[in-house]
């Protein structure tokens, strides 16, 4: 049986390693007003809130319609 080679988990640091692709950022230049601007910078936030919402409504009316069987 042959000895197996140990494997490397260490990064590459040197002069021949993989160099990190350079970050983008996208800029839009629109003109708006005061509250679409609030809304756009907090889109992502207002998105998880919603979503959320809607499945709390949705497990109290299914937990209501459920509770509705037994009376």
């Amino acid at each position: 049986m042959t000895k197996q080679k140990k494997k490397r988990n260490k990064k590459y640091y040197g002069m021949d390693a993989i160099s990190q692709r350079p970050k983008v950022t996208r800029i839009t230049a629109t003109n708006r007003s005061k509250l679409s601007q609030w809304f756009f910078d907090r889109k992502k936030l207002i998105r998880t809130i919603g979503i959320a919402g809607l499945v709390v409504i949705a497990l109290i009316i299914v937990i209501s319609g459920i509770l509705s069987l037994f009376r």
